[in-house]
């Protein structure tokens, strides 16, 4: 509320052209955002973020265990993962786009060039901190290893992974408006740039404003998630 209102007086003493009123903006949501371009552009871009988003999950989690397990191929895997990790991934852009070309796939991969990172990374160092005591009385008992990886592996990493599937969240948002700058036809982020191209200034600034709202959406949809998967993780904590 605080926000809407300082944003309505700076606008209200503004001349500028390009920043308009919170009541044109949201004039402007209304008859863009509720209508066909919802169903064209805007959903479209929610399913390449959530795919995306699950196909790093799953590479993330299913490398990140194994390494955070073995010493040796940790060793191995640390070093290279640093070199990826710190490529910037909208700098993969125009090479994802040669081997992929420039339908929803190369969009995708975008997602996952970015998202992955966190969530190994999160994932390699929440199995690196289990209990060791916890893993011997596992094997003294003859604990299975699919119990093993199931009971102690995943559920005493996943607040790590956890951590690392919010970041990911975040990233995972701001790839899939890269993603849809470059050589695409419809989404969110090729909306945008074609409002600002056109100076339609007021509906440009009605996509950022559904960004933000989407980013709050699924940040509020996460927690809850998150609250029910460490259910015992908080109320362990009190």
């Amino acid at each position: 509320m605080l926000l809407v209102l300082a944003w309505w007086g700076i606008s209200a003493a503004s001349e500028s052209f390009y920043l308009p009123r919170p009541s044109e903006v949201g004039r402007a949501f209304a008859e863009t955002w509720l209508g066909p371009r919802l169903l064209d552009d805007a959903l479209p871009s929610v399913g390449r973020l959530l795919a995306g988003y699950a196909v790093a999950t799953l590479l993330g989690v299913g490398l990140g265990v194994p390494i955070g397990l073995v010493p040796r191929l940790r060793a191995v895997a640390e070093p290279v993962l640093e070199f990826f990790r710190a490529i910037p991934p909208p700098v993969l852009v125009p090479l994802i786009m040669l081997l992929a070309g420039i339908d929803t796939t190369m969009k995708v991969l975008v997602i996952v060039s970015g998202c992955v990172w966190p969530i190994l990374l999160n994932t390699v160092e929440g199995v690196r901190a289990l209990d060791q005591v916890l893993a011997d009385t596992c094997h003294m008992y003859g604990v299975g290893r699919v119990s093993r990886l199931r009971h102690l592996v995943l559920r005493g990493a996943s607040p790590q992974i956890m951590a690392g599937l919010r970041q990911a969240l975040s990233v995972g948002i701001i790839l899939m408006v890269i993603s849809e700058m470059f050589a695409s036809s419809s989404g969110l982020g090729f909306t945008i740039v074609l409002f600002q191209r056109g100076f339609e200034i007021p509906e440009m600034w009605s996509g950022i404003l559904l960004l933000g709202l989407l980013g709050l959406a699924l940040s509020v949809v996460f927690r809850r998630i998150e609250r029910r998967v460490l259910f015992w993780h908080w109320s362990h904590r009190g």
